[in-house]
């Protein structure tokens, strides 16, 4: 691969138009803008990151994340970016000094397409086909479409929610340009050709928009014929996920800290971990020195040096590796690449995640009980879309926006229009209909 053919203006769905621009604005900074200003990005306030919605206490949900996100992939692209021009001056006159905005757009985008209630919404559809009362279609469907619902798949979602404008009408979607959308393709690969963790990029509907994105670039197709399409990542998704591992790794500390899931000598000794003996002292002399005493403030300024660390261990991983990762040999995430002091902290702080905080009591009663909601709305709006004609189905479909083509005639297509329509749902609004389907509330006048 070459970075010249890699980085890219061309549009999704305008190809072949003219586009007469007022402004001044990159081609990337119009995807970036697009973004902020949209709709779906807006509903990620209302989506669980880690812990429950906030209260008294302010956690990270999946907009402040995405957020957080966007600012690192704006350094890591930014600081790639400047050494690749360094070591190759020419490259001045190309679109490669855009890269940070490129990133920082991908990393905006990367988890627009997670369910509500995180990986338990995600779980909860996978299971509704796998273990509930959807098992009955794997019969009714293409065994490739039965991949795709069973296996499903927030990054895949997130490539569906932008290649399309009306869901499933008609292609184009944000009109995003194809280096941002290649970006957030995680798993380049279908569903059939998934992992054991059940990971893939893109459902069959979209297969073929991202095979035109991919060969346009001259991103290296891994398959052979007759084999599941894969290819190899374009490289700047090495650095979105990245930009994801640093921030929720980090921020879930802080914020477990913030909940008194993990106390203050805890947090310090992960948060400085990822610093020789020297560096630490001048650290805890810079907190004495700046008159920082209370511990809140001593771990919010502990959190960005360990953030600031990460993000120049990860250039220099991509950097390093860069010949690998243009051949698609690279293996891995650049954490797993970087300097062995730094990588040996962050697996520590994962253990101590999986350990005191993913296993925490607010962090597995929101899974439970998303996993609940997501269930019973699966239940309810596929009963519904199997039989339209029942006076409950009529009421309940007619609460479902005109964007999802959930009275098609096509089965495929009203199975995965309440997927759209479930998986894009904000924590609060998936309860708000819970509890009305179930006669729990009603509305207040």
């Amino acid at each position: 691969m070459n970075w010249e053919q890699l980085i890219t203006c061309k549009r999704l769905g305008q190809e072949n138009r003219h586009i007469e621009r007022h402004d001044e604005r990159s081609e990337f900074k119009r995807d970036y803008d697009r973004l902020i200003f949209s709709a779906p990005f807006r509903r990620m306030q209302n989506k669980t990151q880690v812990f429950p919605l906030p209260g008294s206490i302010f956690v990270h949900n999946r907009l402040t994340h995405s957020l957080e996100v966007a600012s690192v992939g704006m350094s890591l692209g930014s600081d790639v970016a400047h050494r690749l021009l360094k070591d190759n001056p020419d490259y001045a006159d190309t679109l490669i000094p855009q890269m940070g905005t490129i990133v920082s757009a991908a990393c905006l985008a990367h988890d627009m397409g997670n369910p509500p209630f995180g990986h338990s919404g995600e779980k909860a559809i996978q299971s509704f086909f796998t273990e509930g009362g959807g098992q009955f279609l794997q019969k009714e469907v293409s065994a490739r479409f039965w991949d795709d619902i069973t296996h499903f798949e927030g990054n895949a979602n997130a490539f569906r929610l932008l290649s399309h404008r009306f869901l499933g009408r008609r292609e184009g979607g944000f009109a995003m340009t194809y280096s941002t959308l290649a970006s957030i393709v995680k798993y380049p690969f279908a569903s059939s050709a998934a992992s054991k963790k059940g990971k893939f990029g893109f459902f069959c509907s979209e297969e073929e928009i991202y095979k035109r994105i991919a060969d346009e670039m001259g991103i290296i197709c891994k398959s052979k014929p007759g084999e599941p399409l894969r290819y190899a990542r374009h490289p700047l998704v090495y650095l979105v996920e990245a930009a994801d591992d640093i921030c929720y790794e980090i921020m879930d500390i802080e914020d477990a800290h913030k909940l008194m899931i993990l106390s203050f000598d805890e947090t310090q000794e992960m948060l400085l971990g990822f610093f020789d003996e020297e560096m630490k002292e001048h650290i805890l002399k810079r907190i004495v020195d700046e008159g920082i005493t209370d511990e809140s403030e001593k771990v919010v300024y502990m959190r960005a040096c360990a953030i600031g660390k990460l993000e120049n261990c990860c250039v220099e991983a991509f950097m390093e590796h860069e010949q690998e990762i243009l051949d698609g040999t690279f293996e891995g995430s650049l954490i797993d690449h970087i300097a062995p002091l730094q990588r040996e902290a962050y697996k520590r702080c994962t253990i101590m995640s999986v350990q005191k905080i993913y296993k925490s009591k607010p962090v597995l009663d929101v899974e439970l009980s998303g996993y609940k909601i997501l269930a019973t709305l699966m239940e309810a709006m596929m009963d519904a879309v199997m039989h339209p004609d029942r006076f409950y189905s009529k009421q309940l479909l007619d609460r479902v926006s005109s964007q999802y083509d959930i009275r098609s005639e096509n089965l495929e297509t009203r199975i995965m229009s309440v997927i759209d329509y479930v998986s894009g749902m904000t924590d609060v609004y998936a309860l708000d209909v819970y509890q009305k389907i179930n006669g729990i509330s009603l509305p207040v006048v």
